[in-house]
């Protein structure tokens, strides 16, 4: 099981998500990226594990509208596109702070 977000907090002027876990690695997930990594049986094909929805078909306008906590496990993201059945595991979100690998798209 990982570990909860010390500190999960929308920076709507920039567009991003701050995510700060308790070993001090603080990452901003931009909202595109994010919504672009949902794990949802409607963007991941629940058989072949193939991604049918991608960041580059994520618009750039794209914003977080609400956020919930699931338990002590997952973060449900309400978008601005009106999706919201993904539920981003702490450790989806843990695996997406560390590999960063918005930076390189």
């Amino acid at each position: 099981m990982s570990l909860s977000p010390k500190n999960l907090r929308a920076i709507r002027a920039d567009r991003v998500l701050e995510i700060s876990w308790p070993d001090d690695l603080t990452a901003q997930i931009p909202f595109r990226y994010l919504r672009g990594r949902c794990p949802c049986a409607g963007c991941v094909n629940e058989f072949t594990s193939e991604r049918m929805v991608d960041v580059h078909d994520i618009p750039e306008s794209i914003d977080l509208e609400a956020a919930q906590l699931i338990g002590n496990y997952a973060l449900k993201i309400t978008w601005s596109d009106r999706h919201d059945t993904g539920l981003y595991t702490w450790e989806h979100l843990s695996d997406l702070c560390r590999t960063r690998e918005w930076e390189s798209a």
